[in-house]
């Protein structure tokens, strides 16, 4: 008798049927409906947020050019609230894709190769 570990099995390797099958599964359209729940508002909210700065910099030089402290002025604060917000957005996303769409995710593969559901 043997005391040397055997490898796992390979998992199942999917066919394009199967892949075809789970796209129409509930499973996966749940996954999708979650994240476009998600993803969509943020992308209109920041798009938006963007034009408005974009616009403002085009059209509003004056109230841009408003000083808030020594040289500092509103556009130079809004500009650097862009990068805020792009972090802001990525931490949000990680944190809702670790929540709700990994575990989803997750179920759908260990389905599609055998391994165990969650």
């Amino acid at each position: 008798m043997s005391t040397v570990d055997q490898p796992p099995p390979a998992p199942h390797a999917p066919t394009g049927e199967e892949f075809i099958e789970m796209q129409a599964s509930p499973e996966f359209q749940e996954l999708r409906r979650t994240l476009r729940k998600f993803v969509f508002p943020l992308t209109a909210f920041f798009l938006i947020w963007y034009a408005l700065y974009v616009l403002l910099g085009a059209f509003a030089h004056d109230f841009m050019a408003t000083r808030v402290w020594g040289n500092i002025n509103l556009g130079l604060i809004l500009g650097l609230l862009q990068f805020v917000s792009t972090f802001v957005i990525t931490g949000m996303y990680v944190r809702f894709a670790n929540r709700h769409l990994d575990p989803k995710a997750e179920a759908i593969r260990n389905e599609m190769e055998g391994g165990p559901s969650l």
